[in-house]
């Protein structure tokens, strides 16, 4: 399986798929596809599978259940998520409003039946995660759009970070049974950043995506002058559902740098 898809520049426009559970990278146990449309476009899906989709930007209307709502988002940093959460054989139907748009796809098997439900920009307030410590280093957006907590009925977990510039995300390193998709936007868009996964860093640029295997570590990094947005998307396992406090593990020799007063060199130099 492959660590990184590089999507070198932009993804046509349509459905491009990028991980199939019966497919190539398999192991995510995921569909994970990028949708692109233009105006006045509608696309339309069916399927025995849980689904979600993620609004990255533009203006679409979601149609689902007998239920119908239009939504405008400018861009995936400044604005938070709406996304549509729904269970197998809902239909959806999705329209682009706006000159042009991009939903990201996930879809996973799942028996259970449960009411579609639209997330609005209201429901996922900013999380400004690791603030007050390790020198605001690490300090980052996290915006958990679903997760255990609020949908146990579903097997897909979902949610967005940004990486200020600079700065750390998803640190001090960790890992989960679970695996987890990251799928990247750039600030400015020819920017790029860095991603571990395991022993393995690499280079991700605009619209990449990183597959994460069971039990990798996965922190990332930002180079200053660039913001990093990834979306990342977790597969409960049967048993072992992703939810605190069993998951994430911090690995235990990096763990020290969370504490409040924790010694960094450079400490005397003023380097707060």
């Amino acid at each position: 399986m492959s660590a990184i898809i590089r999507a070198n520049g932009e993804h046509a426009y349509g459905y491009t798929s990028i991980t199939e559970m019966q497919g190539k990278n398999a192991e995510m146990q995921m569909d994970f596809g990028v949708l692109r449309l233009r105006k006045g476009e509608s696309w339309t899906e069916e399927q025995e599978l849980e689904k979600a989709y993620l609004l990255v930007y533009g203006e679409v209307k979601f149609e689902w259940e007998g239920r119908e709502h239009t939504e405008e988002r400018a861009n995936c940093f400044d604005v938070p998520p709406t996304a549509l959460h729904v269970s197998r054989g809902t239909q959806v139907k999705l329209t682009c409003q706006s000159e042009e748009c991009e939903i990201n796809v996930l879809r996973t098997e799942n028996e259970r039946e449960f009411p579609g439900k639209l997330y609005l920009p209201s429901d996922t307030p900013d999380e400004f995660r690791g603030a007050g410590t390790m020198h605001e280093t690490s300090t980052r957006i996290v915006r958990t759009i679903f997760d255990y907590t609020n949908a146990p009925y579903g097997n897909l977990v979902l949610g967005e970070v940004i990486g200020f510039p600079g700065k750390w995300s998803s640190y001090p390193p960790h890992h989960h049974p679970q695996p987890e998709i990251y799928y990247y936007k750039n600030n400015p868009a020819n920017g790029f950043g860095y991603a571990e996964v395991g022993d393995e860093v690499y280079k991700v640029h605009n619209n990449d995506t990183v597959c994460i295997s069971a039990g990798m570590t996965h922190p990332q990094c930002t180079p200053p002058g660039y913001a990093l947005w990834y979306l990342w998307a977790i597969r409960h396992l049967e048993g072992s559902p992703y939810k605190q406090p069993e998951y994430p593990v911090f690995v235990e020799e990096h763990r020290w740098v969370q504490g409040k007063d924790a010694p960094y060199w450079g400490d005397r130099y003023g380097e707060k």
